[in-house]
């Protein structure tokens, strides 16, 4: 039996147009529908366990090691601290 494509909801949005520009612009860059772009966006924005459903996985790592350069070494230490001990009680 073959299997039944998903059925998608069709929703209005409004949007600024400078960002819808922008959107159709890396859509087109990336050569997809502005909708795929924007569904994958919010579902890497959106998801519990974020790393799962990463699409370009390189920008996912320069963005994380981006932020952890902002992050003090001290600051780090003090989180991992209070993991530990909140995994402990």
């Amino acid at each position: 039996m073959p299997r039944l494509a998903e059925r998608k909801e069709k929703w209005t949005l409004w949007f600024n147009p400078t960002l819808k520009k922008l959107v159709v612009t890396k859509a087109r860059h990336m050569g997809v529908q502005p909708v795929i772009l924007l569904e994958n966006l919010v579902r890497e924005k959106l998801t519990l366990y974020g790393h799962m459903g990463v699409d370009d996985s390189a920008a996912y790592i320069t963005a994380i090691r981006k932020q952890s350069r902002e992050q003090s070494d001290n600051s780090f230490l003090k989180e991992i601290q209070a993991w530990e001990q909140s995994r402990s009680s």
